[in-house]
């Protein structure tokens, strides 16, 4: 979804707003009407990313917009991203309990691996927090 920000780089702070910043030059290069026809996403919350306000969308939202800039569907988008999460979780040899234990979050592990298997939503805030988290670890 993110592929070209590496979270190396980053804290969760910084990376979450790399992935608003995306997501806004997703939108202006589409245009907001374009959004609004090919997601599920309303004309105020497009205009919102594309005025540069933070929004906690769910990575599902997110994924459905960067699929406009990519050969893929959205699902197949967000399925990469929580892909992401998992090879960087074992190449940290990091669980969710641990992963858990390491967020500024109320977040149990069961919902974690939830979140992180897309079985729940998951906020992008949320997402960056996890990848910052698991990266930091490696």
């Amino acid at each position: 979804m993110f592929d070209d920000i590496d979270p190396g780089e980053h804290d969760a702070v910084s990376l979450r707003q790399a992935f608003e910043t995306a997501l806004q030059t997703t939108v202006e290069t589409a245009g907001v009407e374009t959004v609004r026809d090919q997601t599920a996403l309303d004309r105020e919350t497009i205009a919102a990313i594309a005025a540069g306000e933070g929004l906690d969308l769910t990575v599902a939202d997110a994924a459905a917009i960067r699929a406009l800039e990519d050969s893929r569907d959205a699902h197949a988008i967000a399925a990469d991203a929580r892909d992401r999460l998992l090879l960087a979780m074992s190449s940290a040899v990091l669980d969710v309990d641990g992963l858990a234990g390491a967020l500024d979050a109320d977040v149990t592990a069961k919902e974690l691996q939830q979140k992180i298997e897309g079985r729940h939503p998951m906020g992008l805030g949320e997402y960056a927090d996890v990848l910052a988290a698991v990266t930091e670890e490696r």
